[in-house]
């Protein structure tokens, strides 16, 4: 199972970057995504999540985290089984390296925890100048 993170990039505060998630060997239905992001010297965090069941609902279930709610917006391509994350209105404290990561659709409620995932992608480093 291969997840591959992309989109990373260099971008001035204010600006827009937007990550993209792809599965191989893994079918995204079975799993749902989150992203999650680490700075140095501190603990991975949680960015958002969105439930891949279903590919043909419109209003599919998503969360965010706090620091991104309003800013980032998490969606889905069951068909590609890719997953993006549009970030717009960055700001220097968003700098870090972003990770893409399955959990089985059964542990839904455990989305927001890194530990509970079960495959990582290796990350994309996104970084906001001031």
């Amino acid at each position: 199972v291969q997840l591959q993170a992309s989109g990373g990039g260099l971008v001035q505060a204010g600006g827009s970057l937007s990550l993209s998630c792809a599965a191989s060997s893994l079918t995204f239905g079975n799993y749902d995504v989150g992203w999650f992001r680490q700075a140095p010297g501190t603990e991975r965090r949680f960015v958002a999540a969105i439930d891949m069941s279903a590919p043909d609902r419109s209003d599919v279930n998503k969360v965010y985290g706090s620091s991104v709610e309003g800013r980032f917006t998490i969606s889905r391509d069951n068909g590609r089984n890719t997953v993006h994350l549009q970030m717009s209105n960055l700001k220097p404290e968003d700098t870090a390296v972003y990770y893409c990561a399955a959990i089985s659709a059964t542990k839904w409620r455990y989305v927001r925890f890194s530990a509970k995932h079960d495959y990582w992608g290796q990350g994309t480093q996104v970084t906001v100048s001031s």
